[in-house]
C-alpha cells in the first residue's frame, strides 16, 4: 500500500479513536440502561464497511491475527470473528461494532427531523435524549465518508467507488494472502 493511502488509514484510526472515546463516555453515562456486556452478541453480524475501514482492520489483523475464526463466505449473515459470543478481533473492530447499543441520533431520510435509534435490550423507553447523551451518527459517518473518499483515490491495489462496501467476512480470505 502506498504512503498516501496509509496516511488516510492513519486519519481513520484517529477518527476511530475519537469515536471509541465518545462510545466509552456514553456507555458510562448510560451504564444503568445498557445490557451490552461481554457475551452479548445480539447485534453482531457480517457487516459491510468502507474500504478505508476494511484495510485498516486487515492491517491490524495481519499484525495481530485472531486466535480463532470461522470460515463463512462473504455473503453469510454471521461474522467469522464471533466465537462463543466473543469478538475475536475486538481491538480492530469496525466503527459500527464500537457504537452498537448506544443511543444513535441521526437525521431522517427526508432531512427534516432528528431520529433516535437504540438497542431495545438497552433502552426500554426513549426519554430525555439530546445531543449531549447520544452518539451523533451523521457527524461521524460524514467524517468517515470523507476520509474514505481520499483513501480510495490513492489506494492502487484495487478500485472502489465512493459508495462501495466490503464484507467483514472477506478478511479471512485476505489474511491468507
Amino acid at each position: 500500500m502506498n504512503e498516501k493511502a496509509l496516511q488516510y488509514i492513519n486519519d481513520y484510526i484517529v477518527l476511530r479513536t475519537e469515536i471509541s472515546e465518545l462510545s466509552a463516555k456514553l456507555s458510562t453515562l448510560h451504564k444503568d440502561k445498557m445490557a451490552c456486556k461481554k457475551g452479548c452478541s445480539s447485534c453482531c453480524m457480517n457487516f459491510q464497511v468502507l474500504p478505508v475501514e476494511y484495510f485498516s482492520m486487515l492491517n491490524e489483523l495481519k499484525e495481530n491475527p485472531p486466535k480463532e475464526f470461522r470460515e463463512l463466505d462473504s455473503d453469510h449473515d454471521d461474522c467469522n470473528f464471533l466465537i462463543d459470543d466473543t469478538c475475536q478481533m475486538y481491538e480492530a473492530r469496525s466503527i459500527i461494532c464500537r457504537t452498537h447499543g448506544l443511543p444513535l441520533l441521526f437525521m431522517n431520510q427526508e432531512g427534516d427531523a432528528w431520529e433516535l435509534s437504540a438497542c431495545p435490550l438497552n433502552f426500554k423507553k426513549f426519554d430525555d435524549f439530546h445531543t449531549e447523551n447520544t452518539y451523533p451518527q451523521d457527524t461521524y459517518n460524514s467524517k468517515l465518508f470523507l476520509i474514505n473518499r481520499e483513501f480510495i483515490k490513492n489506494y492502487q491495489d484495487e478500485k472502489f467507488g465512493e459508495f462501495d462496501m466490503i464484507s467483514l467476512n472477506r478478511l479471512i480470505e485476505d489474511l491468507r494472502k
